[in-house]
């Protein structure tokens, strides 16, 4: 457990981070035709297994058989990832959603219906929208494929539910906040795959045609073996959303939850997981250790909670390749969400889809246009898969990616070198076991309402 030594959103507003997310995975070109989707959409090569008849435990839906979707968290991440599905087979209906505030699923229908504008309309009686924290049971009973997209910290207890409920899952990114959770969802995994259900991760670039192509050439040694990288996710920050007078400090953190560890992370994990994912991935091995540095020097307020707002880790992996990390949310300075990696060859540039050799010469160039939208892609083939027979489960690398961006923060707010396998083992666990409208959370301000931050040199978790 952390120590010291001694001593979603209300609205769909356009300046909100979730918010624009959601138009770039729901573009226009994602509402052209559904059909259109799944025959654009690439086979992936990793994570489909196809399943013989005689090791199914599930009988497959035929076609014309109604697949029903519920929505577990309705900001806009949830959003984005409904409309997708609703485009990813011809055959869905929404049929329940769940969240801890009616007026998140209030503004999602609302910006679900503006995004098809006209071109069909969403409609979910009452009786069928859950609030409260128990509003994801009510929810995922009524399905056959559910959508997990609350604050992360609560993503263990919504996958464990859904499995035990035999439902298929598409969960956000990242899968936990904590070690605990890490293993709760690795342990929830394997009762899964005995299930043979098919869950997707919302790591999406693994969707991705230029990560694909990029991915393929890597592997037949166009770059050599890896031997460092840089990866970045640096912006002006989120969404704040102001105290309210009555609120209890429970509903203002859930409000306000990219602020406080329990339910997000902190940044490096809730954004950074996807570049930190692409080095595990690339390098096809998860790091040793990590060892950085981080603070807060400008989102540094009370309404800033308890998170950083700059992060830098140093990832070593069993194969000796160091990984530099780094994400920023600091308004005013350089942006930049990318990743880089250096091989005994050559370097692959994935931001520009570009491969030059040790030269400093272009020797492959990413030619792809118009590719499919990997957010569509990711919710394609989940369909397509129930349908025919085959099983994807991303939850490995995607669980493993996560204690990664855990064991950054780790190290970021300790100060020491942080071992992956001794951070897994930890009893470190973040999130309540159980909640209600009257507990009071994990984290209090204090009398002048600022909350404990990590203090490198200080902060200690062995």
């Amino acid at each position: 457990m952390l120590k010291r030594n001694g001593g979603e959103f209300s609205s769909l507003k356009i300046n909100n981070y979730k918010f624009q997310e959601f138009f770039m995975r729901t573009n226009k070109t994602t509402k052209s035709s559904r059909r259109n989707f799944v025959k654009t959409s690439t086979l992936l090569t990793g994570g489909i297994l196809t399943i013989p008849p005689s090791l199914k435990v599930f009988s497959m839906p035929k076609s014309d058989t109604v697949l029903k979707i519920a929505l577990i968290g309705c900001g806009g991440r949830g959003s984005g990832a409904l409309v997708n599905a609703l485009q990813a087979d011809e055959n869905v209906k929404l049929v329940a959603m769940a969240d801890a505030f009616q007026d998140r699923i209030d503004s999602s229908l609302k910006g679900i219906n503006d995004h098809f504008d006209g071109e069909k309309t969403i409609e979910l009686s009452k009786e069928f929208q859950f609030t409260g924290f128990n509003a994801y049971k009510k929810a995922i009973d009524l399905a056959d494929v559910v959508l997990l997209a609350t604050p992360p910290g609560f993503r263990p207890t919504h996958f464990d539910y859904a499995v035990k409920q035999n439902k298929h899952v598409f969960m956000e990114k990242p899968l936990a906040t904590d070690p605990v959770g890490v293993k709760r969802i690795l342990d929830s995994n394997k009762e899964a795959m005995n299930k043979k259900l098919n869950v997707v991760v919302g790591l999406q670039r693994h969707y991705s045609n230029k990560y694909l192509d990029l991915y393929s050439r890597v592997q037949d040694g166009l770059i050599g073996k890896i031997i460092s990288g840089q990866v970045y996710w640096n912006s002006a920050g989120v969404w704040v959303y102001e105290r309210k007078e009555g609120q209890s400090e429970l509903e203002y953190q859930m409000r306000n939850w990219y602020y406080f560890n329990w339910l997000c992370g902190d940044h490096i994990v809730e954004q950074h997981i996807h570049n930190i994912d692409i080095a595990n991935w690339f390098i096809g091995e998860h790091p040793l250790t990590a060892q950085g540095m981080g603070g807060r020097q400008v989102r540094n307020g009370k309404d800033h909670g308890e998170i950083y707002d700059h992060h830098f880790v140093e990832f070593t992996y069993p194969g000796g390749a160091v990984i530099s990390s780094q994400c920023r949310h600091i308004p005013g300075c350089m942006n930049r969400v990318d990743e880089v990696l250096q091989g005994t060859k050559g370097t692959v540039f994935f931001g520009q889809g570009l491969v030059k050799d040790l030269n400093g010469k272009k020797i492959y160039q990413y030619q792809g246009s118009n590719d499919p939208n990997p957010y569509q892609v990711e919710q394609n083939e989940l369909f397509k898969a129930i349908r025919n027979g085959n099983v994807i489960n991303d939850v490995d690398y995607a669980a493993h990616s996560t204690l990664s961006s855990i064991a950054g923060r780790m190290a970021t707010y300790s100060g020491s070198v942080i071992e992956l396998k001794k951070a897994l083992a930890l009893d470190y666990q973040l999130v309540p076991d159980a909640l209600d409208w009257g507990s009071t959370p994990p984290v209090l301000p204090d009398e002048d309402g600022n909350y404990l931050i990590a203090k490198p040199g200080e902060t200690s978790y062995f």
